[in-house]
């Protein structure tokens, strides 16, 4: 590094530096951080080595210019902020997210917007140009955000299937449906038939598919369909115990219930405690993600584990696809039964 003409403070490296200690043109350094096309392998690791022993790192507003792009993705949650911090599902997606994009280089930028005004200015600085594709991580029916970043041409990948825009946004989801299928399925196994559900927001396809697939493995099983065993929740433990509150109300005789996630699964456990109903022996509990939640509830649950791992690692690879000018894709997800004390 060079010393500066005031304070002996040292300068940060330019790509100047890099391409003097590589012995190559300025052309071929820049070349090398743009993706290393018509670039030799013996300049490219000349380049990299110099890179490392200088120091240097890549000026991303200079870089930007140029290019026109960020460099940063966005991770957008259209919940209100306590969910962001009560549900671990959130947390295991933003954390395999900025993992995934860190392999690229590539910058996580963690946006919140639960309210009206918060999408609206959070959807205006998306479009100036501030993210180079963006990461959904909630969509119910009837919020505009997708739509209104797909009509700007912004880069959007969703986590599960946007209702109302089919083929018209990428998405990446676990087979909600399938799962629902699996959970109801293993319960009518243990004997059980009076089964229960607290669904998710009917507003969102997790919420939608997953009681379609409970609706009909019943009917598939001659199980008569009641409505007095459906209630819905919004993914938070509150909504969920007072669903289960409701449930039991309705119908006392209940010997099971699948819940939409493990979160709510917590809040119904507690309601049946209260109301001194033991699980499994009087109610057999299942839950919905396999999320930190599930191993932490007592007893702990049986559940639906979601691949959050390929999830996370998949809606980056189809965004990091789109802003390189791919169209959009869809990538569903198998689940899988995970059987724990709760049923």
């Amino acid at each position: 590094m060079t010393m500066s003409n005031t304070g002996g403070r040292r300068k940060p490296p330019t790509i100047h530096d890099v391409a003097r200690e590589a012995g190559v043109s300025r052309g071929t350094v820049s070349r090398v951080l743009n993706g290393g096309h018509y670039v030799s392998p013996a300049a490219q690791e000349a380049v990299n080595a110099a890179i490392r022993r200088t120091g240097y790192v890549v000026n991303r507003h200079a870089r930007s210019l140029i290019t026109g792009r960020s460099d940063s993705v966005g991770f957008l949650l259209t919940e209100p902020q306590e969910r962001f911090f009560e549900d671990p599902n959130f947390n295991v997606l933003l954390r395999g997210c900025t993992q995934a994009l860190a392999a690229h280089d590539v910058p996580l930028l963690l946006m919140l917007a639960g309210t009206e005004d918060e999408r609206r200015r959070i959807t205006r600085y998306i479009t100036a140009g501030h993210v180079d594709g963006v990461l959904l991580v909630s969509s119910h029916s009837g919020d505009p955000v997708a739509e209104e970043l797909r009509e700007a041409g912004v880069p959007l990948v969703a986590c599960g299937k946007p209702i109302g825009l089919g083929s018209k946004v990428s998405y990446v989801a676990a087979d909600d449906r399938d799962g629902a299928r699996d959970m109801v399925t293993h319960l009518l196994s243990l004997g059980r038939r009076r089964i229960g559900m607290v669904t998710g927001p009917l507003d969102t396809p997790g919420g939608v598919e997953r009681l379609a697939g409970y609706r009909e493995v019943l009917a598939e099983a001659g199980v008569e369909a009641d409505d007095r065993l459906v209630t819905s929740g919004d993914y938070s433990r509150a909504s969920g115990e007072a669903g289960a509150e409701r449930l039991l109300d309705r119908a006392p005789d209940m010997d099971a219930v699948f819940v939409a996630s493990d979160l709510m699964a917590q809040g119904v456990l507690t309601a049946l405690r209260k109301a001194g109903r033991r699980v499994p022996e009087d109610v057999a509990v299942g839950g919905f993600d396999d999320s930190p939640a599930a191993t932490a509830a007592t007893p702990a649950l049986t559940t639906i584990r979601q691949p959050w791992d390929r999830i996370s690692s998949e809606m980056v690879r189809v965004l990091l696809a789109q802003i390189g000018g791919e169209d959009p894709a869809a990538v569903i997800l198998p689940t899988e039964l995970v059987r724990r004390e709760s049923a």
